[in-house]
């Protein structure tokens, strides 16, 4: 069941076109920037205090919320209108802030109440073959809907589609744009199927089969746990560490990758081909983290991040250049590396982590995930409007100011990457110093 609520929660129809869905439906590339800072701050509000709920009044009710606010914000985005920019970017607020709090109830609670249900068999040195099945699982189903969901999109794929059965009909954008939407509220309601079924194991029995810790408490005891684990991280130097550099590289990669279609578009690359790409993209992940799992248990934390430092970095210099076709090889590069990362954190982090506080831990990670990724949202945000007032546009169409100012501005994910990398490995050098 957790394999099965990572699938239909993570993998959406309307991934490929992502960037290009909030631009068709009338919305600028600074104000798409402002709204995943806005999904990404809403995460940063509700993640801790959920991971703590769900480690107080248990974590299958934090699923069962996650599951219905899925339904709900896809909802919102079947049915919001076009036209007025105000209203519509009002509709697109709500959804954001809705998908915030379902990323935030999910976090943590799915990871621990499976790490949990192993633990209580005495199978917790199994969990990298979980995380191994369940990324290649999601692989899976992330090839179908990125092919499917691209192309529903496309009208003119439709129509002939519908030309080839028979019928004479001609699909509008207007219509088709709404069908990836329409599909993931079919996976949403799925997910509500998932989450129902879900059985919450008690990670610590006793002799006489009660259970210790059973959940239970008050919003003052999830204020303490909080409040406790926070502490416990920063006292705790090797998980402290293995958060902030995949924070790192999580906020970065994630960034780019809510912006690939729009590189897409800007390598030449045609929007029925998006699904396709996505789906050569999702392949990564049949290969990766049985690569990771090898690697992480035959080598040490320190080889996993140079490893996957080298792969961000070699596929971010790359996509700089934006080769026309050719643009896709260096992405895929780049792409693989958020495989790697998120393998490598859950796989030491759980490794270090009580039962009593495993959600509230994991839940500190999306919190340090998601305020790398909104902070860069917003700072991408002011950049490009910076930019895009230092170019001439009096003879320019609007949308090739977006595409000049998008590729002129991309070089700044390999450099942060670059200074990031630097400013922490000299941090964990200072402090081994001090040792």
């Amino acid at each position: 069941m957790f394999i099965a609520f990572r699938v239909f929660f993570n993998c959406r129809f309307y991934y490929p076109i992502f960037t290009v869905l909030f631009l068709d439906f009338g919305l600028t590339v600074a104000q798409f920037s402002i709204l995943n800072a806005v999904w990404a701050a809403t995460i940063v509000m509700a993640e801790v205090p959920s991971g703590a709920l769900a480690d107080i009044v248990g974590r299958r009710r934090l699923l069962v919320f996650a599951a219905f606010s899925m339904l709900v914000e896809m909802a919102i985005l079947c049915f919001a209108p076009r036209g007025n920019t105000t209203l519509l970017f009002s509709f697109f607020l709500v959804n954001r802030v809705l998908s915030g709090l379902a990323e935030a109830a999910a976090s943590g609670a799915d990871e621990a109440i499976a790490y949990d249900a192993l633990q209580a068999r005495d199978m917790a040195d199994q969990w990298g073959r979980v995380l191994d099945v369940q990324m290649r699982l999601r692989s899976v189903m992330f090839i179908l809907t990125m092919t499917v969901g691209a192309a529903v999109y496309d009208a003119d794929l439709m129509t002939r589609i519908m030309a080839t059965l028979g019928s004479g009909y001609q699909f509008t954008q207007a219509q088709t744009m709404r069908f990836p939407l329409y599909l993931t509220f079919i996976l949403a309601i799925l997910t509500i199927a998932t989450v129902l079924r879900l059985d919450e194991i008690c990670p610590n029995p006793k002799a006489d089969g009660t259970c210790e810790g059973q959940f239970g408490g008050s919003t003052m005891d999830a204020f303490k746990l909080t409040l406790s684990t926070g502490g416990w991280i920063l006292k705790t130097p090797f998980v402290l560490a293995v958060i902030m550099f995949g924070m790192l590289f999580d906020g970065i990669l994630r960034m780019v990758i809510t912006l690939a279609s729009q590189y897409y578009r800007m390598v030449q690359l045609p929007e029925s081909l998006y699904g396709i790409l996505g789906s050569v993209m999702a392949m990564a992940g049949l290969f990766i983290p049985r690569l990771a799992l090898r690697i992480a248990e035959n080598h040490s934390p320190a080889f996993c991040l140079w490893t996957t430092a080298g792969t961000a970095f070699v596929g971010l210099c790359g996509m700089v250049f934006f080769w026309p076709y050719t643009g896709l090889l260096p992405a895929l590069v780049a792409f693989s590396a958020l495989y790697m990362v998120g393998f490598y954190v859950s796989y030491f982090v759980n490794q270090h982590a009580s039962s009593s506080r495993r959600a509230t831990v994991l839940s500190f990670k999306g919190l340090a995930y998601n305020l790398s990724y909104g902070f860069i949202g917003i700072v991408y945000a002011g950049l490009l409007e910076v930019k895009k007032r230092g170019i001439d546009t009096v003879d320019i169409h609007t949308q090739a100011v977006e595409n000049l100012v998008f590729k002129e501005t991309f070089i700044w994910f390999p450099l942060t990457l670059a200074a990031g990398l630097a400013v922490m490995t000299a941090g964990v050098l200072v402090f081994r110093a001090r040792r």
